[in-house]
């Protein structure tokens, strides 16, 4: 078991890590957000998972009411997380900001 909870753990990291990686690297506003909901909600769901089932392994009424708890946290993490990111796309379109586009010829261009 705690094998199990040590590569949940682990995987969790790899994810969050992935999503700060994502949001300090991408240009703007739109494309930072697609790390932030995916990779942060992964994140979470894996190391919230990790600790459910630590805590469900010793078989108590308590310790299992608990494990419960936290899946129903990341159950409402789940739903609210990509919502949010969609609400805020949606703020940002209604209020025009506009997505960034690479200018011809620029230094980032691959085609040089």
């Amino acid at each position: 078991m705690n094998i199990i909870v040590c590569v949940l753990l682990f995987s969790g990291l790899v994810f969050f890590f992935g999503g700060a990686v994502g949001i300090l690297r991408f240009p703007d506003f739109y494309s930072r957000l697609h790390p932030a909901g995916k990779l942060d909600t992964l994140g979470l769901v894996t190391t919230m998972g990790a600790l459910s089932l630590y805590t469900a392994g010793s078989f108590t009424l308590e310790a299992l009411l608990t494990a419960l708890k936290i899946m129903l946290i990341v159950v409402f993490v789940f739903i609210t997380s990509p919502t949010a990111t969609h609400a805020l796309v949606d703020a940002a379109i209604r209020a025009g900001m506009t997505p960034w586009k690479k200018e011809p010829g620029s230094s980032d261009d691959l085609a040089d």
